[in-house]
C-alpha cells in the first residue's frame, strides 16, 4: 500500500507542470551583469542568494565565484560580492551548487593540488555583513577527481530520499563529455566511485550541465547534439518516480531555446524559476544570466 501511495503521490507532483509555459526569460540586469561573462548561477535554499561565475574586473583568477543577495524574493537583486579566498584562487574556480540546508558549497577549481580541473567542497563556518562565510575547500579525491576535468557540478537530493548526490560531467567511455553521479554523505564526501548515467550521456556530443527539481522528478541538461538549434541548447528529461529511469530528453523550443548559446541550467528547488546563461540579443556582456519562471497548473 505504501508503494502505491507513493507513486500517486509523486504523479501527482509530475503532473504539477503539465502545460505550465516558462514566460519570456528576463535578462538579470546591470546589477548582476557585467561587460564579461556571467554565467553558472545557483540559488540559495531560500532563493535570496544567488552564486553565479565571472571573470568580471576584480576576479581573483582566470574565473571567479560571486553572490548577489536580495532581501525578499520580489527584491531587486543588490551588487554582487566576490567570495574571496579561499573559496576563490588564482586559477579557474566555477559551478558554484549548495546543499538543500545551504551548509554546503560545491565547486570546481583548476588549483593546485588538483589533477587539473577537480570539485571541491567548503562548509559554511559562519556569517557576516556581506554573507556567508566559507571553511577550506576539500578536495572530493578518486572516488570522483581524475587526472582530467571535472565539471558542472549539481547537488541534488530527490524525492525526499535519504542520501544526496552530485551530478557532473567528464570524458567519458566516448570520449566527450558525459554525466556522472556519485552519492555523498552529510559532509559532502563520496560514500563511493561515481557512475556514469548512459540515459542523460550522449556518446557523440558533449554534455554540459544538469539540474534536478527537487521531487527527482524533472531535470534540464544543456548540451550540443542532434537536434540542437543554437550553439548548446537546454534539454528536458521526465519520470514517473524517482525510482524510475529518465524519459528521452526533449529539445526545449522558444522562450528557453534561440539561436545563440543557451546553457548550464540551474532550477529553483519548487521547479518555478529556470536561471541559465545565454548571449542572445539583449545581452550587456559576453553571455548574460537570464531567468524565467513559470506556475504549476491548478495556480
Amino acid at each position: 500500500c505504501g508503494q502505491d501511495s507513493n507513486s500517486v503521490v509523486f504523479q501527482l507532483q509530475a503532473d504539477r507542470f503539465a502545460g505550465a509555459e516558462w514566460s519570456d526569460p528576463v535578462n538579470l540586469g546591470p546589477v548582476v551583469n557585467s561587460s564579461a561573462n556571467d554565467v553558472n548561477a545557483a540559488l540559495s535554499p531560500d532563493e535570496h542568494a544567488m552564486y553565479f561565475v565571472s571573470n568580471r574586473p576584480g576576479s581573483l583568477g582566470l574565473t571567479d565565484i560571486w553572490a548577489s543577495h536580495r532581501q525578499c524574493l520580489e527584491c531587486p537583486w543588490e551588487a554582487p560580492q566576490n567570495l574571496g579566498a579561499p573559496i576563490n584562487s588564482t586559477a579557474q574556480d566555477a559551478s558554484p551548487t549548495l546543499s538543500a540546508d545551504g551548509r554546503l558549497l560545491f565547486f570546481f577549481s583548476g588549483r593546485p593540488g588538483g589533477g587539473g580541473l577537480d570539485i571541491y567542497v567548503s562548509q559554511r563556518i559562519g556569517t557576516s555583513a556581506a554573507g556567508d562565510v566559507w571553511g577550506p575547500p576539500i578536495n572530493l579525491a578518486p572516488d570522483v577527481n581524475t587526472a582530467g576535468a571535472e565539471q558542472g557540478v549539481h547537488y541534488s537530493r530527490e524525492g525526499g530520499t535519504p542520501t544526496a548526490g552530485l551530478y557532473f560531467n567528464r570524458i567519458g567511455p566516448s570520449g566527450t563529455g558525459d554525466i556522472f553521479h556519485v552519492f555523498i554523505d552529510n559532509d559532502g564526501m563520496p560514500l563511493g566511485p561515481a557512475v556514469l548515467l548512459p540515459e542523460l550521456s550522449d556518446p557523440l556530443t558533449l554534455d554540459q550541465k544538469v539540474t534536478v527539481r527537487n521531487d527527482g522528478l524533472e531535470l534540464f541538461l544543456s548540451r550540443l547534439r542532434a537536434g540542437t538549434v543554437g550553439d548548446f541548447d537546454i534539454w528536458r528529461f521526465r519520470r514517473q518516480t524517482p525510482q524510475d529511469p529518465w524519459s528521452d530528453p526533449a529539445r526545449q523550443g522558444a522562450p528557453l531555446n534561440t539561436g545563440d548559446l543557451d546553457s548550464q541550467p540551474s532550477l529553483s528547488r519548487d521547479g518555478r524559476t529556470l536561471i541559465f546563461a545565454s548571449n542572445r540579443a539583449g545581452s550587456v556582456g559576453g553571455n548574460d544570466l537570464w531567468m524565467t519562471t513559470r506556475t504549476p497548473s491548478g495556480q
